[in-house]
């Protein structure tokens, strides 16, 4: 019995993980008109399986967007572990132009759903608010940002430019040019301190 019981554990554990994963691609892509129906069939299971994980479609879009933040907060601290300050900030924005794509259609859904992603962000005792906090502390001590950025106003940009990007679609230089516009206006006047490139994962690394 005790090993059945583990059995059991595992296979429900199985099941939500591929609930989450189907959820993520099946509202990224479709929004809040995707059907819970579809998501169960993404995921291998029954309907009545996601619903025992979940017992509404707002409570799966919540776990969904929980596991985003918690991705931007992982990614965060391990960046937040390297040596040049600078580029380690500049990193975490290059990789959101990376996730823009998907993240666009993802946004839309969230304030479809009156989810206010920004808010939820900006909180000071918000863990993707205490990583950026770091990150940025870190920058500006080391003269690659300026001083006077706060955790909001990286929070509205970070938003900003998943936005622009559904502009620029899949126009590479388009994209690349919005990143460095955002990322030029965060580091202090020329002059003042030494550039550091972000590396953008799109293409080739700039150089």
């Amino acid at each position: 019995m005790p090993g059945s019981e583990r059995s059991l554990r595992s296979d429900a554990l199985r099941n939500r993980i591929r609930i989450l994963v189907a959820a993520e691609s099946v509202f990224a892509a479709k929004g809040l008109d995707a059907s819970t129906d579809e998501v169960a069939r993404l995921a291998g299971v029954g309907i009545g399986t996601l619903y025992r994980h979940f017992a509404t479609k707002d409570a799966l879009l919540d776990a969904v967007f929980a596991g985003r933040m918690q991705r931007l907060v992982d990614r965060a601290d391990d960046l937040a572990r390297e040596s040049d300050a600078g580029r380690a900030f500049f990193d975490f924005f290059a990789g959101l132009l990376g996730e823009s794509p998907r993240d666009r259609v993802f946004t839309d859904a969230l304030a479809r759903a009156g989810l206010d992603a920004e808010a939820a962000a900006t909180r000071p005792d918000n863990p993707l608010h205490i990583a950026m906090a770091q990150l940025l502390e870190r920058a500006q001590r080391s003269g690659q940002v300026r001083p006077d950025v706060s955790v909001p106003d990286l929070v509205s940009s970070m938003f900003g430019l998943v936005h622009a990007m559904r502009h620029a679609g899949t126009a590479t230089r388009v994209r690349l040019r919005t990143l460095t516009i955002v990322v030029d206006g965060l580091r202090p006047p020329a002059g003042t301190q030494r550039r550091v490139k972000a590396s953008v994962p799109v293409g080739r690394r700039r150089r």
